[in-house]
Order: C-alpha cells, then structure tokens, then sequence
C-alpha cells in the first residue's frame, strides 16, 4: 500500500489587518477582554469583491510551487469550506478553471472547522488505491461574511484565510500514519450557521477540550506510538485557552503546541495549513518529526492524524 503524505504546502491571507482595537471602537468590548479568554490579537478580514475561491487559488498556487509540480499534474481537488461563493458550482470547480488543472474531479467538503482534516482523510484514501497520484487539499474560508457584527460573543473570534496542501506518495515509513475522524450531531446545535454564526461557547469550550484529548491519544496509539512521540500538535486554531487546556490534559509543552490564532482568529478550516505553514517557516518541523493535526468544529465533527513528515 502506498504511503501517502504532504509534499507542499501553501497559503493566503488577505492584507486587511482588523485588531482588538480596532473592534474597540465598533463593539462593547476590549483588546483586555478578548485577549485574555481568547488569545486573538488581531485577523484578517477580506475586502468586498474577494472570493473564497480567489483566496483557495492563490493558496493552491503557493502549494503546487512548494510540492515542484504544475496544475497538469493534480488528479482531484477537494476544498473544505463553510462559507463557499454560491451553493453550486462548487469551489473547487472554480479552482480547478482558475488553475487551468485537467478536467480532473472536484468538489466541495463540508465538516465546519474539521474540513480541512477530512479532505486529508479522502485524499489519503484516492492515493493509496492508486486512483491518484497527486490530490489539492484545501481549507478556504471568508467567515467575515457570516458573523454578526453587533454580537461581540462571535464576532471578535473569526478571521479569513486560505490554506492548501499537495498529497502524493511519499518514501517508506514517512506521511500519514493514522487517522480518526468523527462526528456527534447531538451536538448540532451548539455551533451553527442560520444567517449568522450562533454558539454556545461555554459547551463548545469542553467539547473541543475533551476532543482534543481523546482524538489525539487515539491517533498516537493506532500510529503505535506514545503521546510523549510528539514533536509538534498542530490543532485547529479556535482559542488559546483552549489549546493550553487539552495541551496541559496530554502532557506536552507549550512549546510542542503550534499557535497562530493570535495572528489570524479562527479561520475554521484553513487554521490547520495556515499554522502548518508557520511552523514551516519558522523551522519547527524537521524531517522526520512526529507531528499531529488535530481539528473540531460544527456538527459536531472531529478529525485527527499522525503525520511523520518528510518525502
């Protein structure tokens, strides 16, 4: 069976930065209060006129220049998203005509802030039958467009952004080593989209916390590893409190926990590339290091892998 792993990694973010401060002046609220149960300094809000299938295309460029390969050489693109330009086509139809990509398979994921690991679950799959070779996988979300900015219990919480990945095969003993992934629609009504976003942020906070946890136990021990194994866990970005949290339940450092929410928000399924690719710029991640992605998100939907990287 083919060993699948990621072999490019690319993102984008729009240029408009709106910080605490900013929000400040528009909300009853502070840079204190939303720094300190939160963790968020600032995000990135998309001008009128961007799409999210423009900001799924830039990232998916950055990603095929990491990986050395051209839009020719994709056999399937899925975009995981919660907030797409129109209910059909799809984003990833728009990005494969804007890539000029084959006329190859495309379409759309939808697990909220898990997405982004789903897709790599369903790409793993294709590549390992042989079905495909090289898979797009991209998490591309404007949730600015879908909060309700009077409501300071959401509105301070989410950012925009674009983050893909190219999947392909890779050497003996490096990619994806397990994975899990879940849902609990008892769980829907905690977290949901009607016009805006609604939460409940108290039963969210231990749901996520719990997850996170218990997903990443599961993945370490099907990978046949300990917790301890881990170089880096790279989560879903939604709240630093949380994130220190789970991070304090499984033992591992702080300095083991990626952490790029100060800097972006919650972008829902483009946080996990997006933290990935930070940590890759900053040299955090190495050849060979065990690294874990963990997500969770409406639903309520969970995903977790152990990725050993390198090609």
């Amino acid at each position: 069976m083919r060993q699948v792993g990621i072999t490019g990694v690319g993102c984008f973010v729009p240029s408009q930065i709106v910080t605490n401060h900013d929000l400040e002046k528009k909300l009853d609220t502070s840079h204190e209060w939303i720094f300190t149960r939160t963790g968020i300094e600032e995000r990135r809000i998309a001008p009128e006129g961007m799409t999210t299938a423009y900001m799924a295309v830039e990232a998916a460029r950055k990603a095929l220049d990491s990986a050395g390969l051209v839009p020719h050489d994709i056999d399937l693109i899925l975009v995981a998203t919660s907030t797409p330009d129109q209910v059909f086509p799809s984003v990833a139809c728009a990005v494969q005509q804007e890539l000029g990509c084959r006329p190859v398979g495309a379409m759309d994921i939808s697990a909220a802030c898990s997405g982004f690991l789903y897709g790599l679950v369903t790409a793993k799959q294709f590549i390992e039958t042989g079905a495909c070779k090289h898979v797009l996988v991209i998490g591309a979300e404007i949730f600015s467009r879908i909060v309700d900015w009077e409501d300071r219990g959401t509105a301070v919480l989410f950012g925009d952004g674009a983050g893909a990945v190219v999947l392909s095969p890779v050497s003996e003993g490096r990619g994806i080593l397990s994975y899990e992934l879940g849902s609990n629609g008892a769980g829907g009504p905690y977290l949901y989209v009607d016009g805006t976003v609604a939460m409940n942020g108290r039963e969210v906070f231990k749901f996520a916390v719990r997850q996170i946890n218990e997903s990443v136990r599961n993945v370490m021990e099907r990978a046949g590893l300990e917790v301890a194994d881990i170089d880096r866990i790279v989560p879903h970005q939604a709240n630093v409190r949380i994130l220190e949290k789970a991070g304090d339940l499984l033992g591992i450092p702080r300095e083991k926990m990626s952490v790029s929410v100060n800097k972006y928000g919650n972008t829902s399924a483009a946080s996990v590339p997006l933290s990935l690719l930070q940590e890759l710029e900053a040299g955090q991640v190495h050849d060979g290091d065990t690294l874990v992605f963990v997500g969770f998100g409406g639903g309520l939907t969970w995903g977790a892998l152990v990725v050993k990287w390198g090609k």
